[in-house]
This record gives structure tokens, sequence and C-alpha cells, in this order.
């Protein structure tokens, strides 16, 4: 079973799969990312095709979202030959519920230069698997496979995987397959019990250092709080080739 059926051309309708964690009759919103960077990739697809690829993906979530259907429209900010910024608004009942911005740049042979300090991390047969359900309930965190090494509080490294299609019936690319799934780093590295503080993320950037290949998804996140209600999630994100760049998300701490 998929996460999402497109029910209109740009309408889609969340399955079980979808349901959150914090709220069990919203939706958990990595999914609903990952749709927004599978029509940006669709609509450059129509327009020009595939010369260009994504190298940023930045999310602000803008509200909570019942687990009914949404609608994504996408326009692109600045045209170009060689660089876009595209943007994709998904909307539930004519309210902007998730606004995402990406730019698209052309691929150049820079494999001469090409290099990064980011460290490796130990790969998923070295983890041993964790049932993510036994501290987050909901249908999205049911549907994924984890293994995880926990190195303290905020401190994390694991890696994500889903049998799920992201879209029923659809070609979807591992890009927006990452996308639907990068948001759980947020869960795996808590730094505190979340039934006694709530800590929503509300936004999401990544940067990616190259397209991503097929697998399991790395996750080398610390989760860190400051004294005045606001925290941040960043991880070091990885595929079974290598880093693949950097996520970072800014949280509300609520006691």
């Amino acid at each position: 079973m998929a996460y999402w059926h497109r029910t209109a051309p740009h309408t889609f309708t969340p399955t079980e799969h979808v349901g959150g964690s914090w709220d069990l009759a919203t939706q958990h919103i990595a999914p609903a990312l990952g749709v927004l960077a599978h029509e940006v990739e669709r609509d450059r697809d129509q327009r020009r095709g595939s010369d260009l690829v994504v190298s940023r993906l930045s999310y602000d979530i803008l509200g909570t979202v019942p687990n009914e259907a949404i609608d994504v429209a996408v326009e692109v900010l600045r045209p170009g030959r060689t660089i876009e910024l595209v943007q994709a608004t998904a909307s539930y009942a004519g309210r902007a519920v998730v606004i995402m911005r990406a730019w698209l740049t052309e691929p150049y042979d820079t494999s001469a230069v090409a290099g990064t300090d980011l460290p490796s991390i130990p790969g998923p047969d070295e983890l041993e698997p964790w049932d993510m359900s036994g501290l987050w309930p909901g249908g999205f965190i049911a549907s994924i496979e984890v293994r995880r090494k926990e190195m303290g509080p905020g401190r994390s490294v694991a890696w994500v995987r889903t049998p799920h299609e992201l879209v029923a019936d659809e070609p979807v690319s591992r890009l927006a397959q990452v996308a639907g799934l990068v948001d759980v780093a947020n869960g795996i590295a808590v730094r505190t019990d979340p039934t006694g503080t709530a800590f929503p993320n509300l936004d999401l950037t990544a940067h990616f250092l190259r397209e991503p290949v097929d697998g399991w998804l790395g996750l080398d996140t610390t989760q860190s709080y400051g004294a005045g209600g606001v925290g941040l999630t960043s991880s070091k994100f990885h595929d079974e080739a290598g880093p693949l760049g950097t996520v970072a998300q800014t949280l509300t701490v609520r006691p």
C-alpha cells in the first residue's frame, strides 16, 4: 500500500500510513514533504525534461493537517537556463499548510574535485533493529523499518526505509522518496520523553551533495534544546554509497 493516492490532477488523498505521532487525528508531515518534492520534479520534467537536479529542499510547516486530502500547486519563482527556484505549496481546504522552495541546478562533471569530510557511519547491517512504535504512535511510524544505535540523550545513528510507495501507481524518484522519510530525524534522537515535552519541528531544510541511490537512508542526528523554548535537530544524512548531505529542523520546545 502507498502513502498517497492521486485522486485529481493536483490532489492527493492519504492512506492509513500517513497517520501522525503528536496527534493521531492529523498527518505525520513526512509523507507530504515527499509529495511536494515529487510534484516539483514532475513539473520540471513536463516543462523542460530532467536537465536540472535538486540541490536543496526547504520546507516551512504552517500548521497541522487532518488526515484528509491535500492539494499541491507548483510555480517557478526564478526561471533560468541552468538554475531555477521552484515553489510548491500544499493546501488543505484552501489553507496553505506546507510551503517548499527547491533550488534546481544544472549538473556538471566535478568528479575530479569531489570530496567531503562528513564522517561515515556504521552500515545498516551493523545496527540493531529498533521498534520506533515503542516511543511514537501513528501510522507513519508503524510503516517504516528502523535500525538504530543510541549514543546518549539527543544523539543517535540510524538507518530507515519503507516498503511502501510514496504515491500509488506512479514512478517516484529516489530523491522524492528520501524527502518523504527524512523528517523522521526529529524522532530518532530525542533528548527527553515526548509524552512530557513536545518538540515539533517548524521547518526542514535538506542540502544534497548528489542524487541519492536506492536502499536505506542513514541519519547521524543531534538534537539540542535552548533554555528559551527553541531547539534544533541537525543531521548528516547518508545513503549506502556514503554521505549525502545535511538536514536541519527548527523545534518549538514546549514543556
